[in-house]
C-alpha cells in the first residue's frame, strides 16, 4: 500500500520534468557484505549513467533486525551511506527546518543559524537536541549523524529547508542558506 502510492507520486512528479526514476530498496547486509555492496554500487552508477534517479529506501519487509539495531534506523543515515557508496561530492538533506541553530529556534528567539560547521564536535551534536517533528522520526540528531558519516567519507553535507524547491538552486549558486558541513 504505502510504497506503491509513494512511488506513484514520485513517478508522477518527476515525470512532469521528463525524468525517470527507479526504486532501490536496501538492507544493511547489502552495505556490510563486500560483494553485495559492489553490486549495489554498480547498480547506482548504472542508473545514474542512464539518467535515472534512484529513489532509495530501506527494504522494511526484509529488514527484520530492527530490534537488534541492525537496520539503518532512519533515512538521513541511509542517505549518507548511499552518498558514501556512490562517492557523491555533496549530500543535501532537505528538512522542515532551514539549518542547524545554536538552540531550538521554535523555542529560543535568540537562537542563531550556524552557516558552516568545520568539525562535528560533541558540542555540535549537543545542539541537535531531541527527536524531530511529527513529520519525521529523527529530528536534527539524525541529520548531524548523517553529516558526520558523509564528512568523514570526504563528502560535504548541507542541511536546508525542503519547503521551497528554489532553496536547491540557491544552494547550487553558492548563496548563504542552511548549514554546510565541510568534508574532512
Amino acid at each position: 500500500m504505502g510504497q506503491c502510492e509513494l512511488m506513484f507520486m514520485y513517478d508522477k512528479v518527476f515525470g512532469e520534468y521528463n525524468r525517470n526514476i527507479a526504486q532501490v530498496l536496501l538492507t544493511k547486509d547489502v552495505i556490510l557484505e563486500p560483494i553485495k555492496k559492489s553490486h549495489a554500487h554498480n547498480t547506482f552508477i548504472e542508473l545514474l549513467n542512464m539518467n535515472i534517479i534512484p529513489i532509495v529506501n530501506e527494504n522494511d519487509t526484509v529488514a527484520v533486525d530492527e530490534l537488534e539495531g541492525e537496520n539503518f534506523g532512519d533515512n538521513d543515515t541511509l542517505s549518507a551511506i548511499v552518498a558514501t557508496l556512490i562517492g557523491a561530492d555533496t549530500l543535501v538533506i532537505l528538512t522542515d527546518i532551514d539549518a542547524l541553530y545554536t538552540a531550538n529556534p521554535k523555542v529560543d528567539k535568540e537562537a542563531k543559524r550556524i552557516p558552516v560547521i568545520e568539525n562535528i564536535t560533541p558540542e555540535v551534536e549537543a545542539m541537535a537536541g531531541g527527536a524531530g517533528s511529527s513529520l519525521g522520526t529523527g529530528g536534527m540528531q539524525t541529520k548531524i549523524k548523517a553529516a558526520k558519516i558523509a564528512t568523514e567519507a570526504g563528502i560535504d553535507c548541507c542541511i536546508i529547508s525542503g519547503d521551497d524547491p528554489n532553496n536547491l538552486y540557491d544552494l547550487f549558486e553558492g548563496k548563504d542558506i542552511g548549514t554546510v558541513f565541510l568534508k574532512k
